[in-house]
């Protein structure tokens, strides 16, 4: 009898969702009563005979949302589908939508957002509508004066968020990373980039990403560190990064010597947040993010369904 049923409910469901029929219909089809055509749908649905996606761009995974939140210290998630993606940068321009919805729709807004800077952080600027706010100041929250041919993503990043907010951006004249102490000392004294560490410091929320720890950083690519330091940092534990200071995976700082020589905020003032917003995705990066919500780093993360389940553990 469960045999009998269990196909009845597979041919239920074929003439349901692919061939379009109403459930009367079925039952004349099948010479079964409604109700029995509506018990055998439900259970083609609970026995995982049906498998239904929204692939939408902008649709999200909503349960893995709640369970996220339920099982870690976050206050909020945004799972977006990877259904239909094709590639790195389709997912990570869904992502950066993902983002780019959810800051637009903060309330109250943030009058001060610290950011950080990067190619996610990019396309998330990129992505956010004019007018999702205003008069908000945008404030670079670690060093981002890029020394090749990316000079001026991280500028271009905060005006961008700034302008689209009616809002301004202050800039933090600054490389993320020094070759010597003595000069980080010096410029993080300076009155100018002091200041802006000050206002850095007291944002009303930050928007940030993380850099997986290979030849593929933003790091690598903007001239401060060389894939033979990456390696060497990854030697020492290492899975990435959060406003250029390298994590391991207890979110514990890998070099204290470069993280000396690195300007920007520190963790324990994104620890101490109230709204942090991480948004990481790719499969390249659930070391990192996995990283970043157990140690504390956020209290937001936006990520995409794969990293999201990566993070729930098995049985997702």
């Amino acid at each position: 009898m469960i045999e009998i049923d269990e196909m009845l409910s597979i041919r239920a469901a074929e003439l349901y969702y692919e061939e379009n029929k109403t459930q009367d219909e079925i039952g004349s089809i099948l010479r079964l009563t409604r109700w029995k055509v509506g018990r055998l749908l439900a259970q083609a649905k609970a026995n995982g005979f049906i498998r239904i996606e929204i692939v939408h761009p902008r649709a999200r995974r909503l349960g893995m949302e709640r369970r996220l939140v339920e099982a870690t210290r976050l206050t909020d998630a945004i799972v977006v589908s990877t259904a239909g993606i094709q590639g790195d940068d389709e997912l990570q321009a869904r992502t950066a939508q993902a983002a780019a919805d959810y800051l637009a729709g903060l309330r109250p807004v943030p009058r001060t957002l610290g950011i950080s800077w990067g190619r996610t952080l990019h396309e998330v600027s990129l992505h956010l509508r004019a007018g999702w706010a205003s008069g908000v100041n945008v404030v670079q929250i670690n060093g981002g004066v890029s020394l090749n041919r990316r000079a001026g993503t991280a500028a271009n990043t905060a005006v961008t968020i700034a302008e689209k907010a009616s809002g301004t951006a202050t800039l933090l004249p600054s490389p993320a990373i020094l070759e010597r102490l003595e000069t980080k000392q010096a410029i993080a004294a300076d009155r100018a980039v002091a200041a802006v560490l000050e206002m850095a410091a007291g944002a009303s929320a930050y928007l940030f990403s993380a850099g997986q720890a290979d030849e593929n950083s933003a790091l690598v690519d903007s001239g401060y560190l060389t894939a033979g330091q990456i390696a060497d940092l990854v030697d020492k534990g290492a899975v990435g990064d959060v406003v250029g200071r390298y994590i391991d995976a207890t979110g514990r700082i890998v070099d204290p010597e470069l993280d000396q020589r690195t300007i920007g905020i520190d963790h324990d003032q994104l620890r101490k947040a109230t709204r942090a917003i991480a948004v990481i995705a790719g499969p390249n990066k659930h070391a990192i993010a996995r990283a970043v919500v157990t140690s504390g780093l956020c209290t937001t993360l936006v990520t995409d369904e794969d990293t999201a389940r990566a993070l729930l553990g098995p049985g997702e």
